[in-house]
């Protein structure tokens, strides 16, 4: 297949997938909104103009314009302003106006009768399930997605046989990549060892992966090791002295360590080799940490978002570069699934396998992020029903009743957070088109 069709495709199955994580979220809500009683009258996926719906029972099912999101339309989000119903109250100026409105447009939503149906009626505990519902089917579809990258497809693991032998030996602190006059040779390439061999022993010591090949050339800096190799089927002895060079310090996060602006260095043995890759299935006990990772990365990124998005912006309208663990938007994230569906070079499943696994970091951040408790996402709705509960509660240590929080008065931190997030949206928007993060690294 032409490449530019493979990277249609790849666009087109983030689209899809993006599409199915909003409809499961909304169901999310949905399903337990319908169990607990709560009328809901759209179920929709997108913004802006209807392409199309259908109707079954109460509810209109349907797909819009803008595939940016999606919502359901549940009754009586917020409480009447007085006991009866009433909703009105006279107007003193714009954010009254705001307010107001956000009751009436609930109000129109309780049919006659109906009243018992409304959202805010609900005991607190079923309100939090039904908002928590959505942001928990992101996360148990994040989890399948996980299951099926790592247990299914597998992932590129180092072995212990050699992929590459460096010919020299240069500082990771130099900014060249080739060999020039004057550069000590390698000691792995001194030593006679080929691309094929594989490392069984060094100074007798069983090696069962990589980690223990690095960790045995790391300390022996100097020493003479013996490294027991295998080749063409006949085990061989070498004699290698690793050399003492100086490398960056990496965190868990593969980020390199800084201190006082400047990167971190150690000096560890050297030897020059490089392991060859292979695709290995992981066991169950994998997918519920590789989750968590990228659940933590996710939270630093949005604990760290203002500067991050400074950084998008005097990159975006600047010289600089991308940081590719940045934030992107969903037009950045089409781009790098076009980009992993069109390289031929790389065979077809690790491909699907990386397209799936972006599905899945996907979403893990509609997760995280929807859990930011302000309104409009669904940790404000939580935090409301958390502060009406307290209320209630603290109103009952005294022997009063409280009302319920009228959670319209919300609505102008709904407008002020709805328009924050259409400028990020913009800015991620045009930044991933002037300039990209790709999957080569630039």
């Amino acid at each position: 297949m032409e490449p530019v069709l493979l990277y249609i495709v790849g666009v087109l199955v983030v689209v899809i997938g993006l599409a199915v994580s909003i409809g499961l979220h909304e169901l999310g809500h949905l399903w337990p909104a319908k169990a607990f009683g709560v009328r809901v009258g759209q179920w929709m996926i997108g913004f802006g103009p209807t392409l199309f719906s259908f109707r079954k029972g109460e509810t209109e099912y349907g797909v819009k314009a803008i595939p940016l999101g999606g919502y359901i339309s549940m009754s009586g989000m917020f409480p009447p302003l007085r006991p009866g119903g009433e909703s009105r109250d006279a107007s003193t100026g714009f954010l009254d106006t705001l307010v107001q409105d956000a009751r009436d447009s609930s109000a129109e939503t309780i049919h006659e009768g109906e009243e018992h149906r409304a959202f805010w009626r609900l005991a607190t505990w079923k309100r939090i399930v039904i908002m928590l519902g959505g942001p928990t089917m992101n996360l148990l579809l994040a989890t399948v997605l996980y299951a099926l990258v790592l247990c299914g497809f597998g992932v590129a693991v180092p072995s212990t046989t050699v992929s590459a032998v460096s010919e020299c030996v240069i500082s990771a602190t130099e900014e060249r990549t080739e060999c020039a006059a004057g550069d000590p040779e390698a000691p792995g390439a001194a030593a006679g060892m080929l691309p094929g061999d594989t490392i069984v022993r060094i100074d007798g010591q069983p090696v069962a992966g990589w980690a223990d090949v690095q960790a045995a050339i790391r300390d022996r800096a100097g020493v003479a090791t013996s490294f027991e190799i295998e080749r063409d089927g006949r085990e061989l002895a070498l004699e290698v002295t690793p050399l003492a060079t100086e490398r960056y310090v990496f965190d868990d996060r593969g980020e390199r360590v800084e201190s006082g602006g400047a990167p971190v260095t150690e000096t560890i043995g050297f030897v020059g080799v490089g392991p060859l890759y292979a695709i290995e299935q992981q066991p169950a006990s994998a997918v519920l940490p590789a989750v968590g990772d990228n659940v933590v990365r996710v939270g630093e990124l949005i604990l760290n978002l203002p500067q991050r998005l400074i950084d998008v912006a005097e990159a975006a309208f600047g010289p600089g570069e991308r940081d590719p663990n940045g934030p992107m938007s969903v037009v950045g994230v089409g781009r790098m699934a076009g980009e992993i569906a069109a390289l031929d070079q790389v065979p077809v499943l690790e491909r699907v396998s990386a397209m799936v696994q972006l599905l899945a970091s996907l979403n893990v951040a509609l997760f995280v992020f929807n859990l930011i408790p302000l309104m409009p996402l669904d940790g404000g709705h939580v935090l409301g029903a958390v502060v009406d509960a307290v209320r209630r509660g603290w109103a009952r240590l005294r022997g009063t009743v409280a009302k319920p929080l009228d959670t319209a008065k919300w609505v102008p931190v709904t407008l002020v957070v709805t328009g924050v997030l259409g400028i990020m949206s913009a800015l991620l928007i045009y930044a991933d088109i002037v300039k990209p993060i790709s999957v080569f690294g630039g």
